[in-house]
């Protein structure tokens, strides 16, 4: 049995993210998940695309599992993020795959469920496994929750865990905050980037 590595937005953490991660709970002896993060100058990056720090989508997740998975930070890219491409070439990508695989020797695979991604993690040798894309998005989820906080009624509560739509409602203000932003992301072979701090 095999090391799952899983790693992902989760901005939020929906029941899409948590079937993912029952799944390879069953099939697998360990299942590590590695939420991405953003830093520039040491401070995590929180935007529209990415409004949830690292601490509070960790804590999502433990709601849900407790201590059954490992909650990893080692997924963080530093600004500027242009730094890391293009992938192969720039010596910096190659430091993502030593932080994911820290203390991980043998015996390993990362889930995705993005075929453009599939393909930079193969070529990293990270051993990519391709599962199916499940229907709902977490983009999707997180537009339903800004028009909730604009005044609009949607049933974003129904893509959530409850456990985790009490974390979001006790954190309503970073909702808000971001519901009026404009969108600075850059997408790049299937990986979205904050621009503040691309360059």
């Amino acid at each position: 049995m095999a090391i799952a590595i899983y790693l992902a937005h989760l901005n939020p953490v929906t029941k899409a993210h948590i079937e993912i991660i029952n799944e390879l709970k069953k099939d697998n002896k360990e299942v590590r998940v590695f939420p991405v993060i953003f830093r520039i100058d040491g401070n995590e990056v929180n935007s529209r695309s990415f409004p949830f720090t690292y601490e509070l989508r960790k804590k999502m997740l433990q709601s849900v599992f407790g201590d059954s998975v490992s909650i990893e930070p080692n997924y963080t890219f530093y600004s500027p993020f242009a730094k890391y491409m293009p992938p192969l070439l720039s010596p910096y990508s190659w430091n993502i795959k030593k932080q994911i695989l820290d203390g991980i020797k043998t015996d390993y695979f990362t889930y995705t469920g993005d075929k453009a991604e599939a393909f930079v993690l193969r070529l990293y040798g990270l051993n990519p496994k391709v599962g199916k894309r499940k229907e709902t998005s977490a983009s999707f989820v997180k537009q339903k929750m800004f028009e909730s906080a604009m005044g609009k009624d949607t049933d974003w509560e129904h893509y959530i865990e409850p456990e985790i739509a009490r974390i979001i409602h006790e954190k309503w203000d970073i909702v808000r905050k971001f519901a009026t932003s404009p969108d600075l992301t850059y997408r790049v072979l299937g990986m979205k980037f904050p621009s503040t701090g691309f360059w």
